[in-house]
């Protein structure tokens, strides 16, 4: 009965144990950002091995789509160098058009030790609008000489891939609520629009205040009436 709980748990261990490590892979965050604007992209670096230092990680920019601008968060204890190429078809922008663009950013002199992690940054745009989603292929080097390449990329309906290449799915712009427009005095079949309440009470409120506007006259003059004819009868009384 021991030997069988044993083997149970070893075979439990076997099943769990990869599905943990390839949990732990080289991933690019956020997971989405907005086609055609710009991002700040951080590449997370966690280390896998138990007793090796990750001392070097190589990004690749996608050349089919190429990013016309590309800036580099500077990373204490690393030093990094861009790498550009000249480009078949320049990219318009407001400055003029670019020739060439990033295609690979190398880190080198530091280090990722055991059961840590990092993230290198770089500011990205415009974003592709014509595709939904871009892959960074890196490459990840430890200090034993072992180099783990995250370039797979998984198709529809074939399941996870071992080494997954860092991917940044690009969403469509959200649309704005415009505001209503104004409804016209008159529709374009030559009836008259319905008017709204809004504009029947301040019409009833000129209408009322026009009203006692009136009476305010009415009773002013029938006041100097009355005091004219109360005079005349008080002269009159005296002569």
């Amino acid at each position: 009965m021991k030997r069988t709980v044993l083997v149970a748990l070893a075979a439990g261990a076997a099943l769990v144990l990869p599905a943990a490590s390839a949990s732990a892979h080289v991933t690019v965050n956020p997971r989405e950002a907005t086609q055609g604007g710009y991002a700040k992209l951080a590449f997370r670096v966690p280390n896998e091995r138990d007793n090796a230092n990750t001392t070097k990680l190589e990004v690749n920019f996608p050349t089919d789509h190429p990013l016309a601008s590309v800036s580099v968060r500077p990373q204490a204890g690393w030093a990094y160098a861009v790498e550009k190429t000249k480009l078949a078809t320049p990219i318009k922008s407001d400055d003029g058009d670019i020739t060439d663009a990033v295609t690979k950013i190398t880190w080198t002199g530091g280090t990722i030790k055991p059961g840590e992690f990092n993230e290198f940054e770089v500011s990205v745009g415009p974003l592709p609008s014509d595709v939904d989603s871009i892959a960074f292929k890196a490459l990840q080097t430890y200090s034993d000489g072992e180099i783990v390449r995250w370039i797979e990329e998984s198709t529809p309906g074939g399941g996870d891939v071992e080494h997954p290449a860092p991917v940044l799915k690009l969403t469509k712009t959200a649309t704005t609520a415009t505001t209503p427009t104004t409804v016209p005095a008159q529709s374009q079949g030559g009836e008259v629009a319905e008017p709204k309440a809004k504009d029947l009470a301040s019409k009833s409120d000129v209408d009322t205040a026009r009203t006692f506007g009136i009476l305010g006259m009415v009773f002013g003059l029938l006041g100097f009436t009355s005091a004219g004819v109360a005079r005349w009868r008080q002269s009159s009384a005296s002569s």
